[in-house]
């Protein structure tokens, strides 16, 4: 279940030039031991890419890194999609 303050962000970066098609999605979510965690995928749009879980006993701590993550794939070129578009 994900925290009803932090809808997912689901970015994509395509560049047909160069053959790049990429997404990257950020979530928070509550785990089962109180803890929140920042789950992240990533990879070519249409594969399954690679997923990276990190937690975080406190939920602006989670928050502040989905922050720096999204700002970061934003300044590399990483728009966001509707959500009817993401898969």
């Amino acid at each position: 279940m994900t925290c009803m303050s932090d809808p997912p962000l689901h970015l994509e970066r395509i560049d047909a030039s160069r053959n790049m098609w990429r997404y990257y999605q950020l979530a928070v979510h509550p785990t089962l031991f109180g803890e929140h965690a920042l789950v992240r995928s990533w990879g070519r749009i249409g594969a399954p890419g690679r997923r990276k879980i990190m937690t975080f006993s406190e939920l602006d701590a989670a928050r502040r890194a989905f922050k720096r993550l999204e700002a970061a794939k934003r300044r590399r070129g990483y728009v966001e999609v509707q959500p009817d578009r993401a898969p």
